[in-house]
């Protein structure tokens, strides 16, 4: 296990793509706006905001070219949608507002991406080719990769981490087929599996093999790991970190039982900040966002923070009294 701990982390915001996509009530394409401007002006530099999937399958995001052509873009700030094929692609650089670059997505079980893309683990890295050829195409930089189920899944179990040392290294050779130089790898613990000794694990074979590439983690908090994981992350030297206000969101194809949100981002934000390490993002404004989002969506969300309030503000207090 690394000690050194880095100095600054960059938070990667993902609520309102990931929270508006599993919310079972409609929420008006105006609330979805207002949280996107809200946390613009948190410090927060990169904010993922819709989702271009197909409406009949994830029906909270009918309106993404909508919530994209209303949101006020700060400078500053990097916005980012998601895309799982060429269509959803297509869409998210015809809005011509943000910030585009291409990732090579393969998936470590074949059961769960044969429930959310329709493919083999083959057919997936054979259409990553394809993908490949696209980006190219409309001038799309790639630079990073990202595996999803990293760390287990609801329906094959445990993931060894040599598949994923494996996955990266199909990556890699991709990146090198097409002269592109992969920079960074995203592991995704899309169900929920991880645990800190599950980080140490598999970002430890990573590390071993690969030992210049930087490492991203997207952590789900289904069994109230995500903060846990993010510190192992942490003290294996990975400075950044996907997350989502108030802890909102889930993969609606992952079959969890429980609460499904990623690493709630104020929690995360609060830890960093009593280790001594930079975000760049106002904690104060950030508590207001995440509270704002348990309003839009009309019931409790899991992050803590939100509720206990910050030290900072109990510590002025008791200086002043």
């Amino acid at each position: 296990m690394m000690s050194d701990l880095p100095k600054r982390v960059q938070i990667n915001e993902e609520g309102p793509r990931e929270g508006f996509q599993i919310e079972k009530g409609p929420i008006s394409t105006e609330r979805k706006v207002e949280l996107i401007d809200a946390l613009s002006e948190t410090g927060i530099s990169q904010i993922q905001t819709v989702s271009f999937v197909n409406p009949a399958r994830v029906p909270g995001w009918a309106d993404a070219e909508e919530v994209v052509r209303r949101f006020r873009a700060k400078p500053g700030v990097r916005y980012t949608g998601l895309w799982l094929n060429d269509k959803g692609l297509k869409r998210a650089i015809a809005t011509g507002k943000l910030f585009i670059k291409g990732s090579i997505s393969l998936t470590a079980s074949e059961k769960f991406l044969g429930r959310n893309q329709q493919r083999t683990l083959a057919e997936n890295l054979e259409a990553q080719r394809g993908m490949i050829a696209l980006f190219k195409e409309n001038n799309v930089p790639i630079e990073r990769g990202s595996i999803m189920a990293a760390f287990g899944c609801n329906f094959e179990g445990d993931i060894p981490a040599k598949r994923i040392v494996d996955m990266v290294g199909q990556i890699l050779d991709l990146g090198q087929e097409h002269d592109l130089n992969i920079k960074l790898i995203s592991l995704a613990d899309t169900m929920a599996w991880a645990t800190p000794q599950g980080i140490y694990r598999v970002v430890g074979a990573v590390r071993e093999k690969y030992p210049d590439l930087e490492l991203s983690l997207h952590l789900h908090d289904t069994r109230g790991m995500a903060i846990a994981n993010a510190f192992a992350g942490l003290h294996m030297g990975v400075a950044m970190y996907d997350s989502t206000v108030a802890g909102l969101g889930g993969c609606p194809f992952a079959a969890h039982a429980g609460g499904a949100g990623n690493v709630c981002t104020e929690d995360l934000v609060f830890m960093l900040h009593e280790m001594g390490i930079e975000t760049g993002v106002d904690l104060e404004k950030l508590l207001e966002v995440a509270r704002l989002a348990e309003d839009i969506v009309g019931h409790p969300l899991p992050g803590s923070l939100k509720t206990g309030g910050s030290l900072n503000v109990l510590r002025q207090k008791l200086q002043a009294a």
